[in-house]
């Protein structure tokens, strides 16, 4: 069958046949999203086909056959499995926690049956006028939440067979980071990054990373920002912040979801903002546990956000140059302010150094546009 015939098929199978389909906007995945619409209700159908990506990391895979699989096995990535979806949303639901109830599902087509959060995007509730504390606060809250209990080893997947939550190691760290190396610069200085160059990046990279606090793992989603949290006001507490995109999540620091949601690539977040919310978070956890350390939080913060802004900006250079999407440099010169911001933490003066030999302040604005 065809694509457009195995949907049809999974939906008349589901019980929604003759429903309205709207497909949304698509994103930079390979994923796509149509909600459907029958007899005044709703839901969303993924569609992740399994061919569309490189395979993900198999358990207890060894760092060279992370590597001859490719980027989705080296980042940890759940690739063309929709079944991490499944198991995440069903930990997060169990957690008491706003993510979508899964309908129906056919792990093997790649389809995914689950309930519509609605449209009250933070992102674009903000954009409309809400006052846009209240939600940062709710989205802290719920992190809050979910890092009293550890990271689990696996997650049951209602179905199938479970699914193992991974380590956010620094194999995954370094093969997203390069990614500034391999792309961003060859972009903006129109030649290859040099071996020397790229060897003293890894270097510095390694050494910070190495310094990153290992114990106290959580679950981390990787993308938690406000164009992934729904607003759902009538629920109650931590339930009303609805959670999407979170298939991709691992093992890793407390720290990595709140600088995701403080250094959003899409949307300026103000250093007040920013600051207020990981007071709270702070504050919250120390609430909970008097040993929570805060200098070592804030290292990590200040870490991983250098981190994750130096892969965005590789990923989305590579959006623009592989996949034909030039729209994502518009977010390059906030991607860049962050990253001048997050290195300025004594503690990563190695990897200033690298980024202020070379990568001159020319290339870190319009690049692309």
């Amino acid at each position: 069958m065809t694509r457009a015939e195995q949907m049809t098929a999974f939906i008349e199978q589901a019980g929604w046949g003759g429903a309205e389909l709207h497909p949304l906007a698509g994103d930079a995945s390979t994923r796509r999203y149509v909600r459907l619409a029958r007899r005044g209700h709703t839901a969303m159908l993924m569609d992740q086909p399994r061919g569309a990506e490189t395979a993900a990391c198999p358990p207890g895979a060894s760092d060279a056959e992370r590597r001859k699989l490719g980027y989705n096995a080296m980042a940890r990535l759940a690739g063309p499995d929709c079944r991490p979806f499944a198991a995440v949303s069903h930990y997060l639901r169990a957690q008491g926690m706003s993510a979508p109830e899964i309908f129906a599902q056919d792990f093997e087509a790649g389809f995914l049956l689950i309930e519509d959060l609605g449209d009250g995007r933070f992102a674009d509730l903000i954009l409309g006028g809400t006052a846009e504390r209240p939600l940062y606060e709710a989205a802290v809250d719920v992190l809050v939440k979910l890092h009293q209990s550890p990271a689990p080893k696996t997650l049951a997947v209602p179905g199938a067979a479970d699914v193992h939550l991974l380590a956010y190691d620094p194999v995954a760290m370094e093969a997203e980071v390069l990614l500034l190396a391999e792309w961003f610069f060859k972009a903006a200085s129109g030649q290859e990054v040099s071996a020397e160059a790229r060897e003293a990046f890894v270097a510095a990279w390694r050494s910070a990373l190495a310094r990153l606090p290992v114990d106290n793992a959580v679950m981390v989603m990787r993308d938690f920002h406000a164009e992934n949290l729904m607003w759902l006001g009538d629920r109650q507490g931590v339930a009303r912040a609805g959670l999407l995109d979170f298939q991709d999540a691992l093992a890793g620091s407390p720290a990595y979801d709140l600088i995701s949601l403080t250094e959003d690539a899409r949307r300026d977040v103000s250093v007040e903002l920013a600051e207020a919310m990981t007071r709270r978070y702070i504050a919250a956890r120390k609430a909970l546990d008097a040993r929570f350390d805060e200098e070592a939080f804030r290292f990590a913060a200040a870490l991983l956000a250098a981190q994750r802004n130096t892969k965005i900006v590789g990923i989305f250079t590579r959006l623009w140059k592989r996949d034909g999407k030039p729209r994502y440099t518009q977010y390059l010169p906030r991607m860049w302010g962050y990253l001048e911001r997050d290195l300025q933490h004594p503690a990563l003066g190695d990897l200033k150094h690298w980024f202020d030999t070379h990568i001159p302040r020319a290339w870190r604005g319009t690049l692309g546009t």
